[in-house]
């Protein structure tokens, strides 16, 4: 639909990466929490009430941005920088309002303790995606 339309995709690799080592997150932390028969505690409450926050955030984020919201990195010409809202805040309410905290409360909620591990390489795919927003914004 956006390459119809004109859009270039970039960050193609980088993108993959960034979803399998998401989904290895919450697969890992569904592993974990079979594997460990944790009872309900104060940090699984803090991790549901972490994610639930998270969530908002996303569907304001995806109500904010509408047709242009889109998992991957496209730019259309012409695209529009969102400077309202959230965006007044920081350019990126997705990634720091959103899915690190999101990540962050599956792994609280779940106990995943060994699945933490891949917030490290998850990190650096996250930085990547973010430097390449910032200069393809700067265009």
């Amino acid at each position: 639909m956006w390459l119809q339309q004109g859009a270039r995709a970039y960050g193609e690799k980088n993108s993959k990466w960034l979803a399998i080592t998401h989904i290895l997150i919450y697969v890992g932390a569904a592993i974990e929490t079979l594997l460990n028969h944790d009872t309900w505690s104060i940090v699984n409450t803090v991790g549901l009430i972490i994610i639930v926050l998270a969530y908002l955030v996303l569907f304001h984020v995806i109500k904010t941005l509408g047709p242009i919201w889109t998992l991957k990195l496209y730019i259309l010409p012409d695209h529009p920088i969102i400077r309202s809202g959230l965006y007044r805040v920081t350019k990126h309410p997705n990634y720091y309002l959103n899915i690190i905290p999101e990540l962050i409360g599956v792994l609280l909620l779940t106990h995943a303790t060994y699945t933490a591990i891949l917030l490290i390489p998850y990190a650096y795919f996250l930085f990547v995606r973010i430097r390449q927003e910032e200069k393809l914004m700067s265009l």
